[in-house]
């Protein structure tokens, strides 16, 4: 892919993607947007990668959105309001679908986050299957202190990783909660000492999902948003239907072959 504002390596299975900015404090502009949903629906479609590693070059994570696109935003050549407003509109859902690209992408998005995340950066990481941080890590809802209410899935998502009332705080004060606070409010999965060593604990994780069977993986993705999302009754309906439609998967037969065996069962691709 060609890409500017981000990096994409995959190997053995685990597609790395980086905020690629780091001289903007990996802040993102439209390009970025734009460049984040490509990146994240081509690992969703390619058989080749079964687990997405998302991580940011330079000193921080992510700064979220850039400022210039901020202002671009209310900068529309009609003269008429309601269409000013329609078009602000569909501008936005745009950036709610880009954010949600890596909540759609069939594959488990890990999020690794060093130093800072912020605005736009916690709405990214809130679609993110897990998080992890290192000790100098810290999240703020910044919208908040902007002028703005965080329109991009943050207050939608967030009330479903932590307590609402924590996350009320956060939203209503921007201010900053740190990687131990973080960890013991279910936001962040573990917090590592430094980038390093969290980097290779991640990079372990994803290795192991990516052992597992991809239609596996794939369904248990898709019914833990759905379980999120449903009652329990209709969840389970839900599971039914998956199973009864993918039980037949020959990753069964191999991974049951492979245990009476005692080996490493190996899967195909897709």
């Amino acid at each position: 892919m060609d890409l500017t504002a981000f990096t994409l390596e995959i190997k053995d299975h685990i597609a790395h993607v980086a905020f690629n900015r780091p001289e903007k404090r990996n802040s993102l502009h439209k390009e970025a947007w734009d460049e984040m949903r490509a990146v994240f629906e081509h690992c969703s479609h390619n058989p080749d990668v079964r687990v997405v590693v998302l991580s940011g070059k330079g000193k921080i994570f992510c700064a979220g959105i850039d400022v210039s696109l901020l202002m671009n935003m209310t900068q529309y050549q009609s003269h008429c309001g309601s269409r000013k407003r329609e078009e602000f509109r569909h501008h936005l859902i745009k950036l709610q679908d880009d954010v949600s690209s890596l909540e759609k992408c069939q594959k488990p998005v890990i999020a690794a986050i060093h130093n800072a995340c912020i605005g736009g950066g916690v709405d990214i990481i809130s679609s993110c299957d897990m998080r992890f941080c290192t000790s100098d890590a810290y999240f703020s809802i910044k919208e908040v202190d902007m002028g703005l209410v965080a329109d991009i899935g943050t207050l939608q998502r967030l009330p479903k990783l932590i307590s609402q009332g924590l996350m009320s705080e956060l939203a209503y004060t921007g201010r900053k909660m740190h990687a131990d606070e973080a960890q013991r409010s279910g936001l962040v999965n573990k917090v590592y000492q430094d980038k390093e060593e969290m980097m290779a604990a991640v990079m372990e994780t994803a290795r192991v999902i990516a052992d597992k069977s991809p239609v596996v993986i794939r369904g248990t993705k898709e019914m833990i948003n759905y379980s999120r999302d449903h009652s329990v009754d209709e969840s389970l309906h839900m599971m039914s239907v998956w199973n009864a439609a993918y039980i037949m998967s020959d990753d069964i037969k191999e991974a049951m072959t492979a245990y009476m065996e005692k080996r490493k069962p190996v899967y195909q691709e897709g």
